[in-house]
């Protein structure tokens, strides 16, 4: 351990990438701890190191005794060979010995005192490096796949992980193949540091923007919010700082240009640009991403009833409904697609069912006694039933009935 350890001092800082002068002074000092366990609590302990031959040497003081119990203590037979034949017992002698000259295991255990320093030192260069890289994106080369485990992709100062939870379901890697990846985490487990990427987390999309956009780079253009569904869709809601600029304008630039470099990165994603309203109703309309909305109603609570012709209701909704629940999120409002005609019938069924049967046109006293005693309470109840369902109660005819049926329908 003691030999040319300047040399061994020199080569494990470039490996780790570490100050040589604080790992050396890490090994002095792991040395000094563990021999100063050994001996009297008093004894000047001295640890150095000879530039010249990179060699550690240890100097302190020996007392002569008859039994040895701690490193700086020399019974009288070895104290005589050491010292010289006239050496009494109590004496104390200053002693000067090269590490090697220790039984290994002392050497052992201030080797790993020194380890572990070193790589604690290590992980905490790495989570400075970290620190500078957190929230933003990162290239690397794919290292090795697992399963389970996802990609390991070594990004230069380090190997980060793309775990699956953090990948697009449709993206595959090969072995050295090039990947741009968000650094979203980091891990510390069992004395190692993993650094966590993602190509799905929102701020990916966020970064690539970014980088591509110099208005929203530089703050004309603002980020409101992302909502995604990665690999498929995202919808990014931007408001401009300068009304005079158009953000879809900025964002798509000449002949697409600018959100095709983003596009290609996300391997086809779509991504709508959504201008921010402060009127509900526009902002509903503009994250929907339908020119020809027919009306916007905003209904109790957070829930808005989006009115479109039957052409625009498929794209409105969107593939597995994904274009209506990012609007959703978007705006943060539940969001109901109808045609005209089905709009309409629902607001007529909410008629029916909060208007009691003596609403109906037609129904007396004796009709509404008849219809309640067989669970007929609301107008609701009459227009879900049929003409031989009504028939067969008591009291009522096939003529009452169809009339019930046709009052019910033009309720």
């Amino acid at each position: 351990m003691s030999a040319n350890i300047l040399d061994a001092v020199i080569k494990l800082a470039a490996i780790k990438q570490l100050d040589k002068d604080e790992i050396q002074t890490i090994i002095l000092d792991s040395i000094t701890s563990t021999l100063s366990k050994r001996m009297n609590p008093e004894n000047t302990l001295e640890v150095n190191v000879n530039q010249s031959t990179g060699s550690i040497r240890v100097s302190f003081m020996c007392t002569i005794v008859e039994l040895e119990k701690n490193l700086d203590e020399v019974n009288l037979l070895d104290a005589k060979q050491i010292f010289g034949k006239f050496v009494k017992l109590g004496e104390q002698y200053k002693r000067e010995m090269a590490l090697s000259e220790f039984e290994p295991k002392i050497i052992k255990t201030a080797q790993k005192i020194i380890l572990d320093k070193i790589r604690f030192l290590e992980q905490e260069r790495i989570k400075t490096d970290f620190d500078k890289q957190k929230h933003t994106i990162v290239t690397g080369r794919i290292k090795s796949i697992d399963d389970v485990a996802g990609y390991k992709v070594d990004i230069g100062f380090n190997e980060a992980l793309l775990p699956p939870d953090e990948q697009i379901d449709n993206e595959f890697y090969k072995i050295n193949d090039m990947i741009k990846a968000y650094v979203v985490n980091i891990r510390a487990k069992d004395n190692n540091v993993a650094i966590i990427l993602s190509r799905t987390n929102p701020e990916f999309v966020k970064k690539l923007f970014e980088a591509e956009i110099p208005e929203i780079y530089h703050g004309v253009l603002k980020i409101r919010k992302i909502v995604r569904e990665p690999g498929v869709r995202t919808k990014l809601e931007l408001e401009s700082n300068d009304p005079k600029l158009d953000p879809i304008s900025c964002c798509v630039g000449s002949k697409g240009t600018k959100i095709d470099v983003i596009r290609k990165e996300l391997h086809g994603e779509q991504i709508d640009i959504v201008v921010h309203s402060d009127d509900n109703e526009t902002m509903i309309a503009h994250a929907l991403g339908i020119d020809t909305i027919k009306r916007v109603i905003i209904e109790r609570g957070k829930t808005a009833a989006i009115i479109v012709s039957e052409e625009d209701k498929v794209t409105a909704i969107g593939k597995q409904g994904k274009n209506v629940k990012l609007a959703a999120k978007l705006c943060g409002f539940k969001l109901d697609i109808y045609t005209q005609e089905e709009y309409e019938e629902k607001m007529a069924k909410e008629r029916r069912t909060i208007s009691h049967i003596k609403e109906l046109d037609g129904v007396n006293a004796k009709i509404e006694e008849i219809l309640r005693k067989h669970g007929y309470t609301s107008v609701e109840d009459v227009y879900a039933a049929s003409v031989d369902e009504l028939c067969n109660l008591e009291g009522i005819g096939q003529k009452t009935a169809e009339k019930l049926k046709e009052a019910a329908r033009l309720f």
